[in-house]
């Protein structure tokens, strides 16, 4: 046989036993070892908290042990970065946000993931508000009167955000291009800074989680003025949404959703999409992340999921690169 035949061959020969392989280990998923939920993020925050709280009613639904193990640091890219290399066979899952999945691509120069080409969308898991918040000190008590303060204002028209390129810089990045004000950005280190820095009326606003200011708020340093999302949260009713204030384009929500390595077997996918949608739907699970964390649980097909991270990097990267922001 010619050399180059028998190579062909061999490969050919190898290929078969890669996908007899990948084809084994789907039919015996996920009885070989435990599953892992990786967090490219430090214990406590949302990312976790889903994690943490889902994985343990799909750990009940697959009959197997669902593992969450942290891996923060670089806006999450470490974490990601490592599920993107894992074996794609269903025992490795990324919690991904709007940040990892979205933002990042367009913040960094040399991302060293695809957030598009790298992964398997399994399902969006909720979206997660961004409410705007003033100091209270401030005399503003709607989205209204704080636009007209800063018009007032201009040299004063500055908001704080958890970090360059984040979800909450790019909701306050969104709403100078809405009313034609430019305004500074002053960036932190993390949530708890920036929030402390607009209670002390060093900085006059600034867009978080609605949870994270829910403590400040109700010690009376700051007031919520509205949610980004399209309803109005539980965990304050009485706040309006942007839209509801006249801002319909300051929507600006993040999100949280779970991904698997590219190459993942589609009846793996399938059916962590089926058992996480319906951990998503009991009641009692719904009800601790919304009333609890003020998430909005909403779940999705794979399909779906892809849109949003699609639609979502190639909006955000434009976003990005009209403010400027890099991490590079």
């Amino acid at each position: 046989m010619h050399r180059a035949t028998r190579r062909l061959t061999l490969l050919a020969a190898c290929s078969a036993l890669s996908l007899a392989a990948i084809g084994a280990q789907a039919a015996d998923w996920p009885t070989a070892k435990p599953i892992t939920w990786v967090v490219p993020f430090a214990a406590g925050g949302s990312t976790d908290v889903v994690a943490r709280v889902v994985g343990q009613e799909l750990s009940l639904a697959l009959k197997q042990s669902v593992v969450v193990d942290n891996r923060p640091g670089a806006g999450g890219v470490i974490g990601v970065q490592s599920v993107a290399k894992s074996p794609a066979d269903g025992y490795t899952l990324i919690g991904g946000t709007i940040s990892t999945h979205a933002i990042n691509a367009g913040l960094y120069k040399k991302l060293p993931y695809d957030p598009v080409k790298d992964f398997e969308p399994i399902t969006l898991i909720a979206y997660v508000p961004n409410v705007l918040m003033v100091n209270s000190d401030l005399g503003v008590n709607s989205v209204q009167e704080l636009v007209a303060w800063i018009k007032k204002n201009p040299d004063k028209a500055s908001y704080a955000s958890s970090g360059a390129g984040t979800s909450t810089h790019l909701t306050g990045a969104q709403m100078a291009e809405l009313i034609k004000v430019p305004m500074q950005h002053i960036a932190y280190k993390g949530s708890p800074q920036a929030l402390q820095d607009v209670a002390a009326g060093n900085v006059p606003f600034l867009f978080d989680q609605l949870t994270a200011g829910m403590p400040l708020v109700k010690a009376g340093k700051l007031k919520f003025l509205a949610v980004t999302t399209k309803a109005r949260s539980p965990l304050a009713p009485d706040v309006s949404t942007t839209a509801e204030a006249g801002f319909p384009g300051l929507d600006l929500v993040s999100w949280q959703a779970v991904y698997a390595p590219k190459g993942t077997p589609k009846d793996v996918i399938t059916r962590l999409n089926t058992a996480i949608n319906k951990a998503l739907n009991a009641p009692e699970l719904k009800n601790k992340l919304e009333t609890q964390f003020g998430m909005q649980v909403v779940g999705s097909t794979p399909a779906e999921l892809a849109a949003v991270t699609q639609k979502d990097v190639t909006r955000l990267g434009d976003l990005v690169q009209k403010v400027g922001a890099t991490v590079d």
